[in-house]
Formats: C-alpha cells, sequence, structure tokens
C-alpha cells in the first residue's frame, strides 16, 4: 500500500483504517495585466456601446496584455509564482506542469515547457503536458491532475490556465460580437495529496461532444485544408492555391477576407450551456450523494454574466453562491476559473468545510464539472 508521505504510495495506514489519497490546492494565485480596456475604450474603434455590451454580456471591462513583453507563458508565472509561494513549496518542488490554454506562445512546442523555462526549472526535466480544451481547459486539467495525485505518481502538480486572447481578435464593427467578450489573464494553482478525510478533489465530470465544433471555433491557421467543411457540405473558399506541394497552412485569402479570427455563433453556444452546465453539475453531485444545496459557491467559467445567472437560479443558488467576476475581467476561457476562485479565496468567500464546485462549458464543445471540499 502506497502513502503520500513516500514516492508513488496510494494509500495511508494505520492500525484502525486505510484513508484514500485525495487531491487539495495547496496554494492559488492569479495574474491580470495592469491595462484595463472600458467597453468605452472599444466603442473608438468598432460600432458598438457601453449598454450593447453590458445588456448582453455583463462585460464592463477586461485586461489587455502588454505587447511584446507579455504572453500567456508570462502571465502564467506570475500567477504560479504566487500559488507556488502561498504552498510553502519552492519551484523546484514542483514535479509536473499542466498547461491549459487555448492562445500559446507558439504552435508548437507547448506553453509548459516554455513555462518551465520561464520559471527558471529546466534543469529539473519534470514532464510537461499542455491541454487544448479551451473553456473547459482549467477543469480537464484539475481531473488529469488529480488522477496523479491519487495514484501517488506526483506530488507538487502545477496547474496553469492562462490566455492572451487581445493578441487575435478582430477590432473592427465585422468581429465586435467576438471581441468586447474576452480578455487576458492567468490563474494557477499547486495541487498537493491529502489523507484528510473528506476534503480535496471529491470528483470531477468530463464530457464533449464534437458535432458542432465549429459553432466557436478559430479555424484558421490550421492543417484542416478544407476537410471539414466540404464533408459537413459546405462550400467555403479557403484560397488554397494549385500547388503540388504545402501552401496550406495560411493564405493571403484568409487574410483578405477575415478567415484567420475566432468564431463563435453566439445564441447557439449560449443555448447548449445553459442546459450542459446544470447536468454536469448534477452529475458530480449525485455521484457523491449530494444536492445543490450542499453547495456553498459555485465558480462558473466566466463565459456570459447571463449564463452564470441562469444557472445559478437553476440549481436554487443565492447570487451570493454564484462568483461573478467576468464583469472585470471578461471571458478569459482557460484562466476564468483560477482567477475567479483565487478572488473568492482572497476575499474570504471559501471557508474550510466549505463545498465548492467549478463547472465550465466550451469550444469543441467540452464540459466538466468538479466537487472540492475546502
Amino acid at each position: 500500500m502506497r502513502s503520500d508521505k513516500y514516492p508513488n504510495q496510494l494509500f495511508k495506514t494505520n492500525i484502525n483504517n486505510i484513508v484514500m489519497l485525495r487531491t487539495k490546492i495547496a496554494g492559488i494565485g492569479s495574474y491580470v495585466p495592469e491595462k484595463t480596456v472600458t467597453n468605452h475604450d472599444l466603442q473608438k474603434v468598432m460600432d458598438t456601446t457601453d449598454e450593447w455590451i453590458q445588456e448582453r454580456t455583463g462585460i464592463r471591462e477586461r485586461h489587455y496584455a502588454e505587447k511584446h513583453k507579455e504572453t500567456s507563458t508570462t502571465m502564467g508565472a506570475r500567477a504560479a509564482e504566487i500559488a507556488i509561494e502561498r504552498a510553502g513549496i519552492s519551484k523546484r518542488d514542483v514535479d509536473f506542469i499542466i498547461f491549459a490554454t487555448l492562445s500559446p506562445d507558439y504552435y508548437f512546442p507547448g506553453c509548459g515547457v516554455l513555462l518551465q523555462r520561464e520559471l527558471g526549472i529546466t534543469d529539473t526535466e519534470i514532464p510537461a503536458l499542455d491541454i487544448r480544451n479551451q473553456c473547459s481547459g482549467f477543469v480537464y486539467g484539475l481531473s488529469v491532475a488529480d488522477q496523479f495525485i491519487k495514484t501517488g505518481m506526483y506530488k507538487n502538480i502545477l496547474l496553469v490556465g492562462a490566455e492572451i486572447h487581445s493578441m487575435g481578435l478582430d477590432f473592427t464593427t465585422e468581429g465586435r460580437n467576438v471581441t468586447v467578450i474576452f480578455g487576458d489573464g492567468a490563474g494557477a494553482v499547486v495541487l498537493q495529496p491529502t489523507d484528510e478525510e473528506g476534503k480535496g478533489v471529491l470528483t470531477t465530470k468530463l464530457h464533449s461532444n464534437g458535432t458542432y465544433a465549429e459553432k466557436l471555433a478559430m479555424i484558421n491557421p490550421g492543417a484542416h485544408g478544407g476537410y471539414h467543411s466540404e464533408k459537413m457540405g459546405e462550400d467555403i473558399d479557403w484560397g488554397y492555391p494549385e500547388t503540388e506541394y504545402g501552401q496550406m497552412f495560411i493564405t493571403q485569402h484568409m487574410f483578405d477576407n477575415g478567415q484567420i479570427y475566432p468564431y463563435m455563433d453566439g445564441p447557439f453556444v449560449f443555448k447548449m450551456a445553459v442546459q450542459k452546465f446544470p447536468e454536469v453539475i448534477m452529475e458530480a453531485l449525485h455521484s457523491q450523494s449530494l444536492t445543490a444545496a450542499d453547495i456553498n459557491l459555485l465558480v462558473p467559467h466566466q463565459a456570459n454574466l447571463r449564463i452564470s445567472e441562469f444557472v445559478g437560479k437553476k440549481l436554487g443558488l443565492s447570487p451570493a453562491q454564484v462568483w461573478s467576476n467576468i464583469q472585470r475581467y471578461g471571458n478569459t476561457t482557460a484562466a476564468s476559473i483560477p482567477i475567479a476562485l483565487c478572488e473568492a479565496v482572497e476575499a474570504g468567500a471559501v471557508k474550510a468545510g466549505d463545498l465548492v464546485c467549478l463547472a465550465a462549458f466550451g469550444s469543441g464543445f467540452t464540459w466538466g464539472s468538479a466537487l472540492i471540499r475546502w
């Protein structure tokens, strides 16, 4: 039998019982860039208004990274440094990195190894894993880390969610439906094993359905070659030249016709989100013989204030039980949950023994939930 106090040990034993290890959040941190961009600022570059944006999303402002000086990796590192300090460990104690993002610094390699370098711990040669599950990336990352912790394989996992949307948005009126929603930022947690009964991550639930993948997607640049659109019977001109080799990753036609920006069918995504959010939350609760009434705090992915409000009401939660900060940060996709959770912890809204529920829905579609006994 394996113990959390020794490498690769799954159980702590004593004379009277055997206790299964769980995963606890030992430290948490967040970072948002200094630059604040209000709805009024966006009015200057596109046909929109503060009232229009707030009515549809609840967003008042968001933060944008400093060009040429901040990336998903650097912001992730700043959040990670705070989480590591609060966990009471050193950077060199981290034994596994999981990095969730849809806005990596490079197409490859991933941000995990770049974060390792940014933190100055490349000589440790610890593993690094990148997760590309967009808005639900942090919940997926938490679930992956939970498995490694429970098996005793790793003891100090650094999980980061970081995004730098502002570098790839369409700041014309044509792109406003997407651009006004997103902001930049990062959140991080250090995950460790605990044998304290009833504490830590109780369960995670993950789902996906790729039927409507293009309803929320950034298709170009990519190596799809037009395959998916043709298979679905869509006649889309991507501007591919008549050459024998290559020249399909990105074309001038894509630039000229705005095919390089994220696309979202807002009403369709909203409809799916308000259905899947409650379902996956209730699935997690039922697996632990709990009900929505047991939730002390719901920290949803900050996709849209209207979605969070709808889900809270559906579950019978008061507004105070649903943490929302999208008003100030916008949608930071994989970073939104750790930023919101960090803010809630710092505000004293999470206390020992509280049942905290994390839930996300996003591109793919992918969605998931996690229950944590604090």
